[in-house]
């Protein structure tokens, strides 16, 4: 009987540590306005995390370019971009890597962090993580 126990607990506490990702879509919300933006991709590829625009919400943004970006990102479609770039799981963050934000064309360094299973915390900064804003984004199914 025991065993059967120990069974469960395992499969339950397993179970709990898939659903505990920063992987799938996400709906974007901007930070001033509390304005849902997009839907956003987060997916892995060697070994390293990245997010990709995979819908604008509004309508009158759908064609956007991002026109203030350099280097490959200039002047290409927001829709099909990918601005979150090379993070790293560091114990219950991603970190190290870059964030764009299409509106400005800059590029900002970034931590993400799940702040439970449907409510992801990304922060982009200057420099050390004080200089910079955060948003809160939502998972979609």
């Amino acid at each position: 009987m025991k065993t059967i126990y120990v069974l469960l607990a395992l499969l339950l506490v397993t179970s709990f540590s898939w659903s505990q990702d920063v992987f799938g879509k996400w709906k974007t919300v901007d930070d001033v306005s509390g304005e849902a933006k997009s839907i956003l991709e987060i997916y892995e590829e060697d070994g390293k995390v990245y997010g990709k625009v995979i819908e604008i919400l509004n309508k009158d943004r759908q064609d956007a370019l991002c026109e203030d970006c350099s280097g490959e990102d200039k002047d290409q479609p927001v829709l099909g971009l990918t601005i979150i770039k090379g993070l790293e799981k560091d114990d219950n963050e991603y970190n190290g890597g870059k964030i764009l934000d299409p509106e400005n064309g800059k590029l900002y360094k970034c931590y993400i962090t799940l702040e439970d299973d449907d409510k992801l915390k990304v922060r982009g900064y200057i420099g050390f993580s004080l200089l910079g804003r955060t948003q809160f984004w939502y998972r979609v199914d």
